[in-house]
């Protein structure tokens, strides 16, 4: 394989701070303090620009500008600092930010940041605020959440294929498994298969441990133009970032179980990379829902369409699988704080490249990681290859 004379983006430092139920940090010292363990891991103590990943902010916290306040609390104040918003791929854009300001020269150094605080807020009040990245029209004003939305993607994919509920067991499993050795992560909880079919139904044939939490969280990255230097881990760069979409409202889609948006994101980024599906190594795919991860296996090439939930019943979407995936947890058990969680699956996936996962670390040696971040139910699409030299 020959793909580091590829250009791109490098990774020098990461920050994260644990995902939590109940934060005892504002938003604004959340993200600064994510910020600050990136740049001190990066040893740099001035960047070109922060972006800032957040969905929720202006309506839970009536705090819009984020981006120039976390930048002031984390002692940046005068950079270019800005917030971006693609709901719960809200990290994802933000990384894809960032990458694409030093592509094209603008500038050298930047941090990308994710954070997102929804835990001080009551329970219904919370969820009426993640349905506005519904199609509110047709979806989240007639009373949809995102419970209802992913379990009727679900249920169809379950009529269509003939298959049990219960196959979908293995995601959660996975999951937990992995958070239950994350220091960071939300859950340290393990849950066999049998715990999950006693679970109770959410909504039609969605249960509890099918859908992620809701809690805080912030993350951080800095990316420059050079590779490190002060230093002895391994180089590790973004070569490709892509991003696509699709109707946000499930009724206009022409096949809903084809998952298209994130195909075509996940096919641009691959095309941009050179990278093939057989030389990924891992997939931290967005998981906030069992159907999503399922969706996404198939739509990225490592499953045939109806066979998704068969690499997880079969071990290998495991650490010591053939495509591991939620390797700290993920959106699942290591929490998806919304605006946050892109953000976090590059810093798991730059500890996995580096060897500094831990107890965390994927048997196989990784050269190849693949992150896909995704607002609303699979309709915007950020999708990142990232290569250790």
């Amino acid at each position: 394989m020959k793909h580091n004379d590829k250009p791109g983006v490098y990774i020098t430092g990461s920050g994260q701070l644990k995902v939590e139920k109940f934060s005892p940090l504002s938003l604004r010292e959340m993200g600064a303090k994510s910020i600050r363990l990136a740049m001190e891991d990066a040893n740099v103590e001035k960047v070109d620009a922060l972006y800032v990943g957040n969905m929720l902010s202006g309506i839970m916290s009536h705090q819009q500008q984020l981006g120039p306040i976390v930048a002031s609390e984390a002692g940046l104040n005068g950079i270019e600092a800005v917030t971006l918003e693609a709901a719960c791929g809200s990290g994802g854009a933000a990384l894809r930010n960032g990458f694409m300001s030093i592509m094209s020269g603008q500038c050298d150094t930047v941090v990308v940041c994710g954070v997102e605080q929804m835990s001080h807020a009551d329970k219904a009040f919370i969820t009426q605020s993640i349905a506005t990245a519904s199609d509110w029209e047709i979806e989240g004003g007639r009373g949809h959440s995102f419970v209802t939305l992913n379990a009727g993607l679900m249920q169809s994919y379950i009529d269509a294929y003939k298959i049990s509920p219960d196959l979908f067991a293995m995601f959660g499993v996975n999951a937990h498994h992995n958070a239950n050795k994350n220091l960071h992560a939300l859950f340290h909880k393990e849950i066999t298969v049998e715990d999950y079919i006693q679970a109770k139904f959410l909504y039609h044939s969605l249960r509890m441990f099918d859908a992620s939490p809701i809690c805080d969280g912030s993350a951080a990255l800095v990316l420059s133009k050079n590779p490190p230097t002060s230093n002895d881990r391994p180089i590790v760069k973004i070569t490709a970032s892509a991003a696509a979409t699709e109707h946000v409202g499930i009724a206009k889609r022409l096949h809903p179980l084809h998952a298209d948006g994130i195909k075509r994101s996940g096919m641009k980024a691959l095309a941009m990379s050179g990278i093939t599906i057989d030389e990924i190594d891992f997939f931290e795919l967005h998981d906030a829902y069992s159907i999503i991860a399922t969706l996404s296996l198939e739509a990225m090439g490592f499953a045939k369409p109806g066979e998704g939930w068969k690499l997880a019943v079969d071990g290998e979407i495991c650490i010591n699988g053939k495509i591991p995936i939620s390797t700290f947890g993920g959106l699942k058990a290591r929490g998806h704080p919304i605006g946050a969680s892109g953000v976090y699956q590059a810093v798991e996936a730059y500890a996995q490249l580096t060897g500094l996962a831990g107890a965390n670390q994927i048997t196989k040696i990784p050269r190849v990681g693949l992150i896909q971040s995704i607002g609303g139910t699979a309709s915007s699409v950020f999708t990142h290859v990232l290569l250790s030299e």
